[in-house]
């Protein structure tokens, strides 16, 4: 079975940093005490870990996605773009707040039932948990509005959907950067050399900060030049399909003298 999971690490609560935002808060808890939700998660993860050795996709990639998402949509803020439910609803940066986060958390409950269209069947097994997570939380317009923008950016994280939003995009660039040492969002194989796997083992860390030129930099470490390929397949391909890749700068650099050796020999 592939995995670089601490069983501890999927046992612990979701943590984001909610500052001022105790709607989001409220969210939180909510979903935290939710034991449904914390049962699709690990369906989905024996799904994609245990039945197709591929990388993580419950609650480690979730609170990696979560906290990559907010932590984009705050940058974005700090250099002046306004979220769609802003722009199109009057409503606050607040709610935007929540619109990313729980499609960040909700994105993958569609890999309890496939791989193939999950982003469809987690859009469908989204309804009934937004539904109670919402819940005497917003009013009946305002849930309907929050249900709508998670669901657009549930679905649009494919990489060839285009975004609607701005909040789409932060949620489908956050899921992506959950790549580092192994933990790439393109499938392979586990134990097969390829160019999938090795660059995935390539990449050493992400770094989300605000950008030099762009509101939003992201800052990638390999220890081989291999690692261009996730960068080329996954992460280039679905900004220029996101709804922020104007706003975002990319730079990627080998911070080691030399190369670090993947694999040793390669035969076929």
């Amino acid at each position: 079975m592939y995995s670089n999971i601490d069983p501890d690490d999927a046992a612990k609560p979701i943590t984001l940093p909610v500052r001022h935002n105790p709607t989001l808060e409220k969210i939180i808890d909510r979903v935290n005490a939710d034991v449904e939700l914390r049962q699709l998660w690990r369906c989905a993860n024996i799904n994609a870990v245990d039945r197709q050795g591929m990388s993580d996709h419950g609650e480690v990639h979730i609170r990696i996605v979560a906290n990559g998402s907010l932590r984009l949509l705050r940058l974005l803020f700090d250099g002046g773009i306004e979220p769609s439910v802003v722009t199109n609803y009057q409503m606050t940066r607040a709610d935007a707040e929540v619109v990313v986060v729980l499609a960040a958390l909700l994105h993958d409950v569609g890999m309890s039932v496939h791989r193939e269209d999950h982003e469809r069947f987690s859009v469908v097994l989204a309804q009934p948990k937004l539904r109670e997570l919402l819940d005497g939380i917003y009013a009946p317009e305002q849930r309907i509005i929050i249900s709508s923008e998670v669901s657009h950016a549930i679905y649009a994280h494919h990489w060839d959907v285009p975004c609607l939003t701005i909040e789409a995009g932060a949620v489908k660039v956050g899921d992506t950067l959950d790549m580092t040492q192994g933990r790439s969002r393109i499938p392979f194989e586990a134990g097969k050399v390829n160019i999938h796997s090795v660059s995935a083992a390539a990449i050493d860390s992400v770094t989300i900060k605000k950008g030099e030129l762009k509101p939003v930099g992201i800052e990638i470490a390999m220890s081989n030049s291999a690692g261009i390929y996730q960068l080329d397949e996954l992460l280039r391909r679905k900004l220029k399909n996101s709804s922020i890749a104007n706003y975002v700068e990319v730079t990627a650099k080998i911070e080691a003298e030399a190369e670090k050796r993947l694999i040793t020999l390669y035969t076929f």
